[in-house]
């Protein structure tokens, strides 16, 4: 089970977070913490997308709507990542001849 952060461990782990800078990014939907009582808590996932977000903002000085974007695209090619790496597992369950012809349609299609 992932680790749950607070939001003072979250502002004291991730370089170039500040509390009002949170606020923000929640408020955006930049970061969507667990509802927990008393207060929010956090993912490993969502210190990492924080941290991703300070650098772009402080070193490419994204406005929120470019940033959106590219976490937005960030997020698709996890999803995508994700999605082969389920397919491959399921290729790899396949027999030899099985795989082999795969592997032969794919190179085909490369080709074309």
């Amino acid at each position: 089970m992932s680790r749950i952060y607070t939001e003072r461990e979250v502002i004291a782990l991730v370089p170039g977070l500040t509390g009002a800078r949170l606020v923000h990014f929640i408020e955006a939907e930049i970061v969507l913490p667990i509802e927990r009582r008393p207060e929010p808590g956090f993912q490993n996932i969502d210190l990492a997308r924080l941290e991703l977000a300070c650098e772009l903002v402080d070193q490419f000085e994204l406005n929120e709507d470019a940033l959106k974007l590219v976490l937005s695209l960030v997020d698709q090619l996890h999803a995508k990542r994700a999605e082969l790496g389920a397919l491959l597992a399921a290729l790899e369950a396949q027999p030899a001849p099985v795989r082999r012809a795969i592997g032969e349609a794919l190179q085909a299609a490369r080709r074309a």
